[in-house]
This record gives structure tokens, C-alpha cells and sequence, in this order.
């Protein structure tokens, strides 16, 4: 369907994208500037309160048995009319519609017309219905079935948008159609892949239809007999590969198909690529609690994992390209599990296809974020309807791994006063423990629910018990130093985060300027009181700081050193701890905010300290009871044997003493190696660090932070010649160079460097890969502030005493 055009009272008719939305629409008519730059919510705010007409004309010169209107997403309160005569409404964004055109439909031009009313006074209007119910957010987006997100979020910008955000066609067919296909798909014994194909059909008459299915070599055609409307269809791959997830194995996926038949006529067909593998959530109960370990394949997982939020405002401009390169992302990183969180959306199937292909396991939220959920009609009803179809459209993929009833809902209702004010009204407590299990056990019986995140699975412990199920660590952000993660000892962990500005350029481009007092730079802080965070966290470790360029590269700085050492702390407690999920990955427009790729898809440095915490095997250091030990991480189907060489250093390179020890783990292991008294308590803390280095790894260990260091005045040479895709920087140091970076967007926007967050001791050199193209100046990287480091900060304040 093309042509589309949209118009209200003031504005219009103008060209409309579909999928697309009306802020998007009005932008590329040049009617609004970018809302994602600089300050705009409240100057737009008068788009989403707004009635918005789409509609577009489509010709049908012979009509079939029947002409349906699939709307596959439609945002959100809508009316649709065909010839002016009304064909159905929606109140759901995550649900697929479908209308029947008959009644309205004429031979010749046929106008379609769809009315979205405004969102937030729709909620509004049922909150007033319903009674009011708490929530995190002044919005009452718990009260429509929108992505919470749309109103506001402590992340993003508030953009109530409307539209028709998905695909939109009129569907002819006869005799027959496709209204489910739901495989189940499991793993026997003895190795057999076995596929139990449910089908469900929608008829025009009583036609004896067949039902034909294939993998590979395996098919099977049942008969539909007449007046039937469903069958299953049963499948065997004898031997079949596995699906894995990444760095467990390969992901071998098989192509099935499913024909819907009349007689020799091939009705409908449904293709999809399909993996074998087994998935179970262990919570048996041991000595320490109730754990949280996934088994894919029988084997348990390490969970290196982010949260995800959707890539952008506006979420039809979030393309198949988008997601793959975002999932790259995530994979070059070292993750293995990515979480769709609850407040945003069931995200599309070149999401899940893509994470398929990447061996990425997928932890599904039900969408439900941060607020008390009335369970009364109409919303009861839309809720168990968009679940059955959520379930019914992901049901197939290998990558998902878990379904989740909520985010933080449970948590809420028992900690931050909800009960108070609800006295007996519903809450959401009826998705969570009846309508969404329910439907995850009917429709999804191979996949583990759960009821929440955080939940200790049982009512009667707290929700957030670190001893009990996954955890949510957000103290450390609002109120204590990040060091204070080593102080929590969880089963898994599947929220924290520490904020940290985006990458130079986009915050020049998305803020218009740097300085984190700015306005442009507070209007893109949605945390509530998040720059004085920011602050506290800066002051801890390096004092007070008041250079723009020096708040950018420390801020970003202290994000990934925060999330680095929780990340290493909750492995080194493997098996206890069996999984991390950081926030977040991705950010949906220019943003302060947690994410490690910004909105414009650049690295953070928060990327480059995951991609270390999350390697394969490494080393950490971190303090126990009896003083430091080396955890040696091994998360390989090897063993790891060898030997670690443990020094105390002076800054200056003078080794002050040293031990080796040998160590052996095992696969999927973690080892601890105590060290020497000798090598763990300094003589001059403020100029003195461990170094342990073992397999051609390396940990390091400063003894304060950094503002109480008496860190030497850099001292090396960079130069800079002509690489493969750009330049190579050799750094040369003859001094201790702490946490080396090179922000290679400010020389060139798009310019992308390989390394950072490197710590050199004196004599050693490093080198920079940076992709650019042909407008940089090799010498423009070699040069503050460009190329940064903790010293050249720090260096040059007064020195502590010499003890």
C-alpha cells in the first residue's frame, strides 16, 4: 500500500512513511527541527496530543472470497475507516490486527483511512476509570498498552508518537488460511530433533485441506478434515546439530517449511529457520540459596550479558542493517545474552533472526517496566492477547532462552510505597503469577518462565535477595562508590550500571556543546539528580575536575572502570554468581546514560572495558578476607594450566618483589591463586602496583584511587604512519601511563580505533588501529586532547607526601 498521506486540524496533508510515525513524517517535511537535538520535548510535546489522520488509496479490480486489513502495529488509539465506513479500532502497539474490508469495499479506488487519537490523555482517561495506580515515571503509561519508554524514561527523551509503525496490507485469500503455526522444538536422548508443528486455520468453507511440512529430508502431509480448524503436524531429524550459544559450539539452523493445501493448490506457506537445542532455568536449591544458572544443551552458561533497550525514538527507523550492526557489536564485546527489557518492545524479527545467527541467547521481557499494572478490562484482556501473540511469533527462535514477566514491578510493589496507595486495587500480581505463565506453559512448554526480575522466587523472601535468584544493583549508582559491587556476593546479576557521557562527536552534534553544566547537556540528563552522581563518582577518584575535555574522557573513564570491576568481581565468584547482564547496551538518541554504544552507534569506552571483562580466559585481582588473590578465568571447554608471575612495581618500573605460583583450571572454571604477603601490601601505596601476568595476560592493582597516586608526569613519544585502513599510532612511554585512550572521532566523526583503556609500564610501547578515511591528518591523533591518559590529568596537581 503506498501513497500514504497524513494530516490533522493545523498541519497537512503532507507525504507519510509507512511503517513510520507522524514525528518522523513532519520532520522530513521540514515542518519540525530534529527533536533529538538540543532541547525540544516540551516545543513538540504538541504532536502527541494531536489527532493524526493517515490515509492513502489502493484499487481492487476483482475482489477475492475475503480482503482482510492486517495491521501488524498500529501506535496506538486507532480508528480505521475504509470509503468513510468504520472497519475497526486498536488500543495496542504490540499486537498484529486484523480487519475484515467486505462490508466497506468497493470495486475501483477504495480510501483507507486510519485516525490516531492521542495517547497519553487515552491513558488518562483510564486511569481515571480505573483508579490510579503508582508508578516510577509522572506519565501513566501503565495504563495503555504503549511502550512505556514513549513517555519518558530516565534514559530518553518523552515523544508520544503515533502511527502506523509496522507493515499494513490487505491480505486476499480464499478457501484457507494460516492462522498459527507454532512449532515446539526439542532434542530426544538419543540426539533426534523432533518437530511438533500445531497449526491453526481459519476458513472460508468446509474443504478437506492438507498440511505438508519438511526438514531436509524429513516431511510429513496430514489431513485438516472439513469443519476442523487445527492439526499438528510432527517432524524427526535423526542426529541432528545442535544450536549453540556463541562460544559453546557452531549454530546450525534448518530451513522448515509448512504448505497449507486444497486439493493440489498451495494455499499458504510458511518458511522459517529453525535450531535444535535444549534450554532449561536450574533454580534448585543448594547450601547457598536458590541459583540461576542457564543450561543450554545440558551444559550451564556463563551469562556475559546487556540490556537492551529499542535503538531509537522512533522505532520504524530501526532497520534489519541496524540491528545486525548492533548485535555485532554486542558479540565483538564478548556477550552471550542480551535482554529485552519490558519497557519497550517486542522487537522485530530481524532481531531475533539476527541474535539466531550470532549464537546470542535472548532473555524476553513481557512488557510491563517500573509501575503497578491494573488487570481490570479492557486492559486484562489486551494483555493476554498480546502475549499469545508474542509467544506464538518468537516461540520458534533458538536464541530465546527465557520469557520474564516484568521489570522491577515485583521489586516495587514490595519496597517503594506502592502499597500504601493501592489498598485493594490490582497491581499486575495476576499477569506475573497466572495470565502470563499460563500462557508461556500452553503455548511454550520447551522455555523456562520466570515471574520477574529482580524475584527471589518466593513471595515470602524479599525480591532482591542477593542469596535467591537474579538481582538488580542500583544502590552502587545512586549512592555509594563503585568499588562497593565487590560488597555483594549474588546468584546473578541482571541490572547495574554507572553513567558516563557519549562519544565526543555525538555529544557535539546531539548537545551542541560539552560542558556538563551546560543546558543542552542537563536536558539530555534524564537521571533524576544524574550530574551530581556523575560528580560524586569523579570526586572519589580523581578530585574535582573543571576541564570540559577532562570531564568527557574521565567520565567516560569511571563508567568503564565501574562496570569492568563489577563484571570481573561477579565471575570471579563462578559458580555461585553464574551470569551478569550490564545496563545497557545501546541508547535510542544522544543521551547521559548507561549504554556503552551512544545513539550514534559509536564505542564508549564502557565497550572496550566489556570486551576485557568478558574475554575468554584473563586474570583479575581482587581483595578476600586473607588479603589480594589472582582469580584466573576460564570460561573455554580447555583446561588452562601454567604459570602466574605476581610483582609489586614502583611507578618507575622498579620491581619491589615478586612470586610465581603455578595454577591449573579447568574448563568452565575459575581458580584462585592467594598472594605473597610480600607482594600485596605495599610500602608506598601512592606509588606502588601489583602486576600478575600469566598465558600472555595481565592484571593490575593500585593500591588507592587515583587522586591519592602520585602518578609521574607522562613521558613517552607517539607517532603516527599510514595503515592498512587509516593510521597506526605507536606510543612509546618511559613513564607509568594509566588507562591510555585515543578518541579517534574527534579527529575524524566516523574514524574508529581498535584499542583503549591501556595501561603501559615504563619501557613499554602500544599501538593504535584507527579505520578513517582519506580527510585525517595521521599527526591530528597523537596529540591532547585526542590521545589521553589518567597522568596528563592528574600529574601535574600536588603530589601526595612520600611516606
Amino acid at each position: 500500500m503506498d501513497g500514504w498521506r497524513v494530516r490533522s486540524a493545523a498541519v497537512g496533508p503532507i507525504p507519510a512513511a509507512v511503517p513510520g510515525t507522524v514525528h518522523t513524517d513532519l520532520l522530513a517535511a521540514g515542518l519540525i527541527p530534529d527533536p533529538l537535538i538540543g532541547d525540544r520535548e516540551a516545543e513538540l510535546a504538541w504532536i502527541g496530543e494531536t489527532d493524526w489522520h493517515y490515509s492513502c488509496t489502493f484499487l481492487v479490480t476483482e475482489p477475492d472470497e475475503r480482503m482482510d486489513l492486517v495491521c501488524e502495529g498500529l501506535d496506538t488509539v486507532a480508528d480505521l475507516a475504509l470509503n468513510g465506513i468504520s472497519v475497526g479500532s486498536a488500543a495496542n502497539m504490540h499486537r498484529t490486527h486484523r480487519f475484515d474490508l467486505r462490508p466497506a469495499l468497493r470495486a475501483g479506488a477504495n480510501e483507507l483511512t486510519v485516525t490516531f487519537h492521542p495517547a497519553l490523555a487515552h491513558a488518562q482517561r483510564m486511569r481515571d476509570e480505573l483508579g490510579d495506580r503508582p508508578g516510577a515515571y509522572p506519565m501513566p503509561y501503565q495504563f495503555i498498552r504503549k511502550a512505556a519508554c514513549n513517555f519518558g524514561w530516565d534514559w530518553g527523551p518523552a515523544f508520544t508518537t503515533c502511527g502506523i509503525w509496522r507493515p499494513i496490507r490487505v491480505h486476499r485469500w480464499h478457501t484457507a488460511r494460516l492462522a498459527e503455526v507454532r512449532p515446539e522444538v526439542t532434542v530426544g536422548p538419543d540426539g533426534t530433533g523432533r518437530v511438533k508443528l500445531h497449526v491453526g486455520v481459519e476458513r472460508t468453507g468446509d474443504q478437506e485441506l492438507l498440511a505438508t511440512a519438511r526438514i531436509g529430508e524429513a516431511h510429513q502431509t496430514v489431513t485438516i478434515p472439513s469443519g476442523q480448524s487445527g492439526v499438528v503436524v510432527e517432524l524427526a531429524v535423526a542426529h541432528a546439530e545442535l544450536w549453540w550459544p556463541r562460544g559453546h559450539g557452531a549454530q546450525p539452523r534448518y530451513d522448515l517449511r509448512l504448505e497449507l493445501l486444497a486439493g493440489t493448490e498451495v494455499l499458504e506457506t510458511w518458511d522459517k529457520r529453525i535450531g535444535f537445542r535444549t534450554v532449561e532455568l536450574d533454580t534448585t536449591p543448594d547450601e547457598h540459596g536458590t541459583p540461576f544458572t542457564f543450561r543450554v544443551n545440558g551444559e550451564p552458561i556463563l551469562v556475559r550479558g546487556v540490556n537492551w533497550i529499542p535503538d531509537d525514538v522512533f522505532f520504524p527507523r530501526i532497520t534489519p542493517e541496524r540491528y545486525a550492526a548492533r548485535l555485532d557489536q554486542a558479540c565483538a564485546a564478548g556477550v552471550n545474552l542480551v535482554r529485552v527489557w519490558g519497557g519497550g518492545i517486542y522487537e522485530s524479527e530481524a532481531f531475533y533472526d539476527a541474535a539466531d545467527e550470532r549464537g546470542l541467547l535472548v532473555w524476553q521481557d513481557f512488557l510491563f517496566a517500573c509501575a503497578a499494572y491494573p488487570e481490570e478490562e479492557p486492559l486484562g484482556g489486551e494483555v493476554r492477547a498480546e502475549a499469545e501473540e508474542a509467544v506464538r511469533r518468537l516461540a520458534w527462535h533458538p536464541s530465546l532462552v527465557l520469557w520474564n514477566g516484568n521489570n522491577e514491578n515485583i521489586w516495587g510493589h514490595r519496597d517503594w510505597g506502592w502499597r500504601d496507595s493501592l489498598g485493594d486495587r490490582s497491581w499486575g500480581a495476576g499477569y506475573y503469577f497466572g495470565t502470563l505463565p499460563e500462557v508461556v506453559a500452553r503455548l511454550d512448554p520447551t522455555r523456562p518462565y520466570w515471574p520477574g526480575s529482580p524475584y527471589s522466587g518466593d513471595p515470602a523472601r524479599h525480591p532482591n535477595d542477593p542469596d535467591h535468584g537474579p538481582i538488580h544493583i542500583w544502590d552502587v549508582w545512586n549512592d555509594r562508590d563503585y568499588g562497593d559491587y565487590r560488597a555483594y556476593r549474588p546468584r546473578f546479576v541482571a541490572e547495574f550500571g554507572y553513567q558516563g557521557p557519549p562519544a565526543h562527536r555525538t555529544a557535539v552534534d546531539g548537545f551542541g556543546a560539552l560542558a556538563p553544566d551546560s543546558p543542552a547537556v542537563r536536558a539530555h540528563q534524564k537521571a533524576i539528580d544524574g550530574g551530581d552522581k556523575l560528580a560524586r563518582g569523579l570526586a572519589e577518584h580523581f578530585g574535582e575536575v573543571t576541564d570540559d575535555d577532562d570531564w568527557h574522557y574521565l567520565a567516560q573513564l569511571n563508567q568503564a572502570r565501574a562496570l569492568r570491576l563489577g563484571v570481573e568481581h561477579f565471575r570471579s565468584l563462578w559458580p555461585r554468581c553464574t551470569g551478569t547482564v550490564v545496563w545497557q547496551l545501546n541508547d535510542c538518541w544522544p543521551s547521559m546514560s548507561w549504554s556503552a554504544i551512544d545513539s550514534a552507534g559509536r564505542r564508549k569506552l564502557l565497550w572496550y572495558a566489556l570486551r576485557e571483562a568478558h574475554r575468554d580466559r584473563g586474570l583479575t585481582i581482587q581483595p578476600d578476607e586473607n588479603g589480594l588473590i589472582v582469580a584466573v578465568l576460564n570460561d573455554t571447554d580447555a583446561a588452562w594450566d601454567g604459570q602466574v608471575q605476581i610483582e609489586r612495581m614502583s611507578f618507575t618500573g622498579e620491581v619491589l618483589a615478586r612470586s610465581d605460583s603455578a595454577f591449573g583450571v579447568a574448563a568452565r572454571s575459575v581458580g584462585r591463586v592467594p598472594l605473597p604477603t610480600n607482594v600485596s601490601q605495599a610500602d608506598d601505596p601512592a606509588r606502588e602496583l601489583v602486576v600478575v601476568t600469566a598465558g600472555g595476560e595481565r592484571a593490575l592493582w593500585f593500591f588507592a584511587n587515583d587522586r591519592a597516586l602520585a602518578y609521574p608526569e607522562p613521558d613517552f613519544t607517539a607517532s603516527a604512519r599510514a595503515g592498512a585502513h587509516g593510521t597506526v599510532v605507536t606510543v612509546r612511554t618511559r613513564s607509568l601511563l594509566r588507562d591510555l585512550c585515543l578518541f579517534a572521532d574527534r579527529v575524524e566523526p566516523d574514524a574508529l580505533v581498535d584499542n583503549a583503556l591501556l595501561t603501559l609500564l615504563p619501557g613499554e610501547s602500544a599501538e593504535f588501529e584507527i579505520r578513517h578515511g582519506a580527510g585525517a591528518e595521521p599527526a591530528a591523533f597523537t596529540t591532547r586532547p585526542v590521545l589521553r591518559c589518567v597522568n596528563d590529568v592528574l600529574a601535574s596537581r600536588s603530589q601526595p607526601a612520600r611516606s
